[in-house]
């Protein structure tokens, strides 16, 4: 208990370091576009690889699943698409983007940390968390609603391919009537804000593992593996919580 909170009392102390405005605006912007591309634009081909497969799978398994007759093929776009928008593109894409950006963050941080890069940073009188943290964090929050909407587009784009497979008797007019029916655009809207709650979550609880190693290179995989795996928790915790506020 202790130990959790002498945690806490860490983070909130270092974001508190590291949410102030740059000293210089030029040099914050350079390292923000660099940070967008590193942290976003490089995990596009993962998230659009990722939505369609995964797409293509709902739709087949809720397909062989759906055998009454008393429930309409059309269910089974219907199903896809709630699946995709409202848990898959967001959630679940910022549980694996956890893995793949908040270790590279972790460690990129954490190697800094321990070749004293930080600490001459600090000698020199720059403020080392604003600097590094940032614009890692204002990167990811930027960039995760295209991550997001790319992997709906792809994740629906599985789905259709998947109907054209005419596998127990759906159909691409039955899936792509069932895409639209009852369709709320709230829920698009509901996703893009959960992700940008992840993508802070993801890059500040990552920065602060990486920030706070102490020793050497082992010390760097074990801050990455934390940051991970508390990621990964924060990002379900606050699932339930955004869920229970946003839709109820």
């Amino acid at each position: 208990m202790n130990e959790s909170l002498h945690r806490l009392g860490e983070y909130t102390l270092l974001m508190t370091k590291t949410i102030t405005a740059p000293n210089r605006w030029s040099m914050f912007f350079k390292q923000l576009v660099k940070e967008i591309y590193k942290l976003g634009a490089d995990s596009l081909w993962i998230v659009i690889i990722i939505s369609i497969f995964i797409g293509t799978v709902i739709a087949i398994q809720i397909s062989l699943n759906i055998s009454s007759p008393l429930i309409p093929k059309f269910t089974i776009g219907y199903t896809t698409r709630e699946i995709i928008l409202l848990e898959f593109s967001s959630s679940i894409m910022c549980l694996i983007l956890a893995g793949k950006v908040g270790s590279n963050i972790a460690s990129e941080i954490g190697t800094m940390r321990v070749t004293e890069q930080i600490d001459a940073m600090e000698i020199m009188g720059v403020n080392s968390a604003n600097f590094l943290i940032l614009p890692k964090m204002l990167g990811l929050m930027a960039f995760i609603p295209v991550l997001v909407i790319f992997s709906m587009f792809t994740g629906i784009l599985g789905g259709i391919a998947a109907s054209y497979a005419d596998i127990n008797g759906m159909t691409p007019a039955s899936f792509e009537y069932g895409m639209q029916f009852y369709f709320n655009a709230f829920y698009i809207g509901y996703s893009v804000i959960k992700s940008v709650v992840y993508a802070f979550i993801i890059s500040s609880i990552s920065s602060y593992f990486g920030y706070n190693v102490k020793g050497g290179a082992l010390e760097v995989g074990k801050a990455s593996t934390n940051a991970v795996v508390m990621s990964s928790i924060m990002i379900l915790l606050a699932d339930v919580i955004l869920t229970q506020i946003m839709l109820t």
